[in-house]
């Protein structure tokens, strides 16, 4: 088979395939990607999800999207229509119908039977907590329960009754019957099957008993074909459980799960039950908040299907887990943006400033590039005239050594137009800046000063071409490098992940944005100093357009 090589097909996954290709010229590769519908999926997903995909499209196999739904009480529809939109949105297509752990219960029970009938598990009424307590330690034994020898016909009764509804939640659990002394805590009899009283958002009230995920997910993996189970370090121990269920069934298929480290990314957390905290607590507007390091939300901070897996790719598949910068992450966004985004000038935070020397009827018409480097992307009219918007950190009353924008006494040079100097300002009664007063050189329009250097550029917008915009800075959402290490993570969420500016936008392109968002189309910009940003499709407010900051310009970060 000619592989098409690339950093990513040079790693310790893929060399493990070709061995096994080389042993058994019928195989064909056969992955899946299995998550609960418990939450949104995050960028550590969009890693196994780039893996199960890319493997499968690698070696001209195929791969599943199935949904180990088998916790009623956590999962939801939400979350499955959420899981695909997101898979879809990555450009992957799954093999065939999506599939459910739960359209196997049928088969799953009659293996848990098997099982029972081997006399390889058994049916233990010890609580939740005696179960844990009788597990041992890593230094100490476990303890059998004192359930254990029930005979194989008692075991199949109270089997039976427990699918039946006899017994309350946590009254009854399906073990495993392997080994209390084992070195491996997982081994020591697992519980198989748990009673929850919950409908299902696939079989409603069908059953009462559910298979545990150690159950179910090997089992699934069979009955589905799937060659190469791949899963992250934490479930390294889970392989032995994995392979003694195959092993003591009469499955026909014996998938091999193989552990891969799982992502771990500077100032973000990657765990459902976390982020869930996080959205539960209202720190964030919901799943799909730029600030979350989800899919979906960052999706909606501008981030594109190509920049993730180019950051997938990126950073590697191996076994040694490590904390990934978060600046890899934005440098593939970064990458992208540079070549297509379009530039414009907008004025975050305005102030203004009336070119005395210009009457009111001065209006030039500029035309400007759409991106410096390639014509192909277009031009846009800009328009000029004596009262113009300007950043308000681009002018300082006082003249400081090292600041090289505008004060009083100083020059800078609009961008595309005119040398301005600034002559006085006017103030209201509180002492803020109502406008700043200043000359402009109409001698200086794409020329250079005569024997003087030449003097700083700032951006600027015409108040007779401005939109009004909505502007959302977002910043880390954690204020510590590794937040999955702290106990209290919540404490350590940054006061000013999210920093909203009110400016304005150049008119022109503003019309166009309306058009596009009319389309559901999304478009990117390059703010001109500032960074780049996507219009928000899934937030509109009255004659405002709502801008997302997708990432920092490199040069802003210095």
């Amino acid at each position: 088979m000619n592989i098409k090589k690339n950093k990513f097909s040079n790693n310790f996954i893929c060399h493990i395939i070709e061995k096994d290709l080389k042993k058994n010229k019928n195989l064909s590769l056969h992955t899946r990607f299995p998550p609960e519908p418990n939450g949104y999926l995050h960028i550590g997903h969009a890693k196994s999800i780039y893996l199960n995909f890319e493997l499968s499209k690698l070696y001209k196999g195929q791969c599943n999207l199935r949904f180990d739904d088998t916790n009623p009480i956590k999962e939801h529809v939400k979350y499955i229509n959420a899981i695909k939109n997101d898979i879809n949105w990555l450009k992957y297509k799954w093999y065939k119908n999506v599939r459910y752990s739960s359209q196997y219960f049928e088969i799953l029970y009659s293996y848990a039977k098997e099982l029972i009938n081997k006399n390889l598990a058994y049916v233990d009424e010890l609580t939740k907590e005696e179960i844990k307590s009788y597990r041992g330690t890593l230094h100490s034994p476990g303890i059998n329960s004192p359930y254990r020898n029930r005979t194989v016909k008692e075991n199949l009764e109270l089997f039976e009754k427990m699918k039946n509804g006899f017994f309350d939640e946590g009254k009854a659990c399906l073990r495993a019957k392997i080994d209390m002394n084992s070195n491996t805590i997982i081994m020591r009899d697992p519980v198989l099957y748990r009673i929850i009283f919950s409908d299902h958002h696939q079989t409603k009230n069908k059953w009462c008993i559910y298979p545990m995920y150690d159950f179910a997910h090997c089992l699934s993996d069979s009955i589905e074909g799937i060659t190469h189970s791949f899963c992250t370090l934490e479930f390294q121990e889970n392989r032995f459980l994995y392979n003694w269920i195959l092993e003591n069934t009469t499955i026909k298929n014996y998938p091999k799960q193989y552990e891969f480290s799982r992502l771990n990314l500077e100032y973000s957390i990657l765990s459902k039950r976390k982020l869930k905290k996080i959205v539960d607590y209202k720190f964030v507007e919901g799943w799909d908040d730029p600030r979350m390091p989800t899919i979906s939300g960052l999706r909606r901070k501008g981030y594109t299907p190509s920049s993730i897996k180019k950051f997938c790719q990126k950073i590697g598949v191996t076994k040694q887990n490590s904390l990934v910068e978060l600046s890899v992450l934005e440098y593939c966004i970064r990458r992208e943006l540079n070549q297509t985004a379009i530039r414009t000038m907008a004025v975050l935070d305005p102030i203004k400033i009336f070119l005395y020397n210009l009457d009111s009827s001065h209006k030039e018409t500029f035309t400007v590039p759409n991106h410096p480097n390639k014509p192909e992307l277009g031009t846009h009219e800009i328009i000029f005239t004596n009262t113009i918007y300007i950043e308000r950190s681009d002018f300082k009353e006082k003249y400081e050594k090292k600041y090289k924008r505008l004060t009083l006494g100083q020059k800078v040079r609009l961008r595309y137009a005119y040398i301005i100097k600034a002559e006085k300002i006017e103030k209201d009664d509180n002492n803020n800046i109502i406008h700043i007063i200043c000359s402009c050189d109409l001698d200086t329009l794409g020329k250079r000063p005569k024997n003087k250097k030449n003097p700083s550029v700032i951006h600027w917008i015409s108040t007779e071409n401005s939109m009004p915009a909505k502007f959302r800075l977002y910043n880390k959402l954690f204020n510590t490098k590794n937040p999955e290490k702290k106990e209290q993570f919540l404490s350590y969420i940054n006061p000013k992940s999210l920093i909203i500016k009110y400016g304005f936008i150049e008119q022109k392109i503003g019309y166009e944005i309306i058009k596009k968002i009319k389309k559901s189309l999304n478009h990117f910009f390059q703010f001109e100093r500032i960074g780049y940003f996507c219009i928000d499709l899934f937030s509109h407010e009255k004659n405002c357009l709502v801008f997302n900051r997708t990432v920092q310009l490199k040069d802003s970060l210095r």
